[in-house]
């Protein structure tokens, strides 16, 4: 189904760019164009256009995204810009689509999903040469809604737009944000699904990446039975988003399984990469949900996630996954495993041998076991394994920050003043701003993060790396600023009431989250007392 143009969509200002979509013209889509919730057979997406809203109002966007996009800043403070943003005006090329595709929830098999509130506006070209698809998140209802309303309010926006740019200003692979627009109306959302729902704010948000291709994409076309067009899928995602890769349809059968074989491996790669970054900076998804893992290893779906404020790896951001804490933080690269195992199952379907398919599967754990331990070594300034005495040195840290509530962020911040030629007793000092209850610290455990501060100086001094050059490493690799949910749940709270104040701070401040910002310095602190159970603060729901 080719894209056409659609006269019943306001007219944009002359020079706009234009888009298209590889996957809507090169893949099969719905003959039904009708927008409304059923199941859709035989197609990889529907056409969806945005629901108009009625005063749409730019209240951030991405500075960097936009400058990739060619978009400057006349363009990003236009009232034109808040129009396309919501979904109020299209680009020229563009036939808006929402994308189908299924998924396991919570372990379980849910069938068909799709974006239920996610409207696809088309691919752009990038100044670097990528192509980048444009998406609004909470622009209205699509095929995939399953009977809701496909709008986003402020507050789960916000949380979207700020952690798409905090993670990428970390360093870890993430979709992006363009744009966050207020819609001028009230959406009806029951936060804590108890029965007591309230009008809020609805917002959009432009999400930006090079495809938005899901695990169940391809799960839901092998789960019904599409082995044509899961493979029309798996050589389109090749072709358009591996293009170092041969192009299957052009290779011989053995080497076109060959082909697939190296894709599916790489995407394992990237998933273990992204898990890894996010451990590193203590980030919890939440819903790592097969629907929510993108193809090329990407952070998506940001719902409730959170920072871990102590070192917890019991702890989920998620009131759904409060009992079972599937998603906890300390299991994330196990379901990564898991979810690629049901991706796997749904390539098996073309691939049909398994055992190529199972060793690319355990190849990948001892890949991330051992990028693990290298990542956490660098956290600690040290830049060689010792094996087993290293494996000793950082299983006994973590036990010893689990023992006791402590801010990972500011001890591994912290723990680059430690000076080894010191005394190994000095640590306790050094880091004593982590703790939550200092004071409180039992004589046995002050024991033995002494014996551990002894052997750590010990293996510093090992490394003969001079102390600024260890702490600029350091510094590097364990950030000042992290988005904390109170912090996310004080803007929100404010912006909600008119003031943005906060979330302007916090969208500067996220820029440069490795270097100490002292005009930002009390968001360099711990969870207050106040946070520890307040909704938003602490733990989150679905609820958008």
């Amino acid at each position: 189904m080719a894209a056409t143009e659609d006269s019943s969509r306001t007219s944009i200002v002359p020079g706009t760019p234009t888009v298209s979509s590889r996957y809507m013209n090169l893949l099969p889509g719905d003959e039904q164009r009708a927008n409304y919730a059923r199941q859709v057979n035989s197609a990889l997406y529907s056409i969806a256009a945005p629901t108009p809203v009625s005063a749409p109002t730019t209240l951030l966007w991405s500075k960097s995204v936009s400058a990739d996009l060619g978009f400057d800043r006349k363009f990003c403070e236009s009232a034109e810009f808040a129009a396309l943003m919501s979904g109020n005006k299209t680009f020229p090329g563009s036939e808006p689509f929402a994308m189908r595709y299924g998924g396991h929830q919570f372990g379980q098999w849910a069938g068909q999903l799709g974006d239920g509130r996610a409207i696809n506006l088309g691919e752009l070209a990038a100044s670097d040469g990528r192509v980048l698809n444009l998406q609004l998140k909470g622009a209205g209802p699509t095929p995939y809604s399953r009977g809701a309303d496909g709008r986003a309010v402020l507050r789960s926006s916000v949380r979207e737009y700020l952690c798409s740019e905090a993670m990428f200003h970390l360093g870890v692979p993430t979709t992006r944000a363009l744009s966050l627009v207020l819609t001028g109306d009230e959406v009806l959302r029951d936060m804590f699904y108890d029965g007591n729902a309230q009008q809020e704010p609805g917002a959009i948000v432009c999400r930006v990446a090079p495809t938005f291709i899901r695990f169940g994409h391809f799960q839901l076309c092998a789960y019904r039975g599409e082995t044509e067009i899961l493979k029309q899928l798996m050589d389109h995602t090749i072709v358009a988003d591996f293009p170092h890769l041969p192009n299957p349809a052009e290779c011989a059968e053995a080497q076109r399984r060959q082909v697939y074989l190296r894709w599916f491996e790489e995407v394992c790669r990237r998933t273990g990469d992204m898990v890894l970054a996010w451990m590193r900076v203590g980030f919890v998804h939440g819903v790592m949900n097969t629907d929510n893992m993108s193809i090329l290893g990407l952070t998506i779906d940001y719902g409730p996630y959170g920072w871990i404020d102590d070192y917890n790896p019991e702890w989920t951001p998620n009131t759904t996954d409060a009992q079972g804490r599937r998603y906890r933080f300390g299991q994330q690269a196990d379901i990564a495993l898991w979810n690629l195992y049901q991706l796997a199952n749904a390539l098996l379907v073309v691939l049909e041998d398994p055992d190529p398919v199972q060793k690319i599967l355990e190849d990948y754990q001892r890949y991330y076991d051992a990028a693990w331990t290298t990542m956490m070594l660098s956290k600690l300034g040290l830049t060689t394994n010792l094996g087993e005495s290293d494996d000793a040195l950082l299983a006994e840290l973590l036990a010893l920050l689990a023992e006791q509530e402590t801010d990972m962020t500011i001890f591994y911040r912290k723990l680059a003043d430690f000076d080894p030629s010191l005394p190994a007793s000095d640590l306790l000092s050094v880091v004593e701003e982590a703790f939550y209850a200092p004071d409180a610290m039992p004589q046995e455990l002050h024991a033995r993060y002494e014996v551990w501060a002894n052997t750590y100086a010990t293996r510093l001094r090992g490394e003969a790396l001079d102390y600024e050059t260890r702490k600029t490493n350091m510094n590097a690799v364990n950030p000042w600023f992290v988005l904390r949910n109170y912090l996310a749940q004080e803007a929100i709270e404010h912006a909600q009431k008119g003031d943005y104040s906060m979330l302007y701070a916090l969208d500067e401040a996220l820029l440069n989250p490795y270097v100490e910002q002292a005009q930002f310095a009390q968001f360099f602190a711990k969870r207050p007392e106040w946070a520890r159970h307040r909704a938003g603060a602490s733990m989150l729901s679905c609820s958008s």
